[in-house]
């Protein structure tokens, strides 16, 4: 989960890969983050694929309005 539970804040190095992608690819950004987490799925790597799970939830809802633009 991009946002913590216990303090609802958003996890920095999360937000930080999240805009990046948003700058960059723009509406695009969602499919190049699942892209990334295919290929750690794929290696077995569920530390980092936990990480961009949560960069993916985190551009979903700042596309939604859920999360602010500079979270």
């Amino acid at each position: 989960m991009a946002i913590n539970e216990n303090t609802t804040q958003i996890d920095p190095d999360i937000a930080q890969s999240a805009r990046t992608l948003i700058g960059q690819y723009g509406d695009d950004a969602a499919v190049i983050a699942t892209l990334r987490a295919a290929e750690l799925a794929a290696t077995g790597n569920v530390d980092s694929l936990f990480f961009w799970d949560s960069v993916i939830e985190l551009i979903e809802d700042m596309a939604e309005g859920k999360a602010p633009q500079d979270a």
